[in-house]
């Protein structure tokens, strides 16, 4: 199935599970405390810092037309679930920036996720 093929929702629910692998395997090559690790990822992963990219994002004009598209129809998709740690709308910033990182998980873009990753790194001080 293509990327299409999916609804934003569904993107986002990959996306979710492929960024949270990508910051685990920077988190477990950077360092082996094991009491650091779930602060380390809970920095990259939860809806209030992913949120925060997806702010910078826009403001930097990271997206493309296409990708703020995908952006906007998973933020704005239906979410059955209620934020638990988040406010609503950090979290459906949140399930925007999934459906973006789901989008290139399913094409495979290792280079977009790889030029996306760097500017997070940048936005947290790596």
């Amino acid at each position: 199935m293509g990327a299409e093929d999916y609804s934003p929702l569904a993107l986002a629910f990959i996306g979710d599970a492929s960024f949270s692998l990508y910051v685990r395997r920077f988190i477990i090559d950077r360092t082996a405390d094991t009491n650091q690790m779930q602060h380390l990822a809970s920095s990259y992963v939860s809806a209030t810092a992913q949120a925060g990219f997806v702010r910078r994002f826009l403001a930097d004009g990271v997206y493309t037309e296409e990708e703020l598209s995908w952006y906007k129809r998973g933020r704005n998709a239906k979410a059955h679930a209620a934020p638990r740690n988040a406010s609503a709308v950090d979290y459906h910033c949140a399930t925007g920036f999934e459906t973006v990182w789901g989008l290139w998980a399913v094409r495979d873009d290792v280079q977009r996720m790889g030029q996306v990753w760097d500017i997070i790194r940048t936005i947290q001080g790596e």
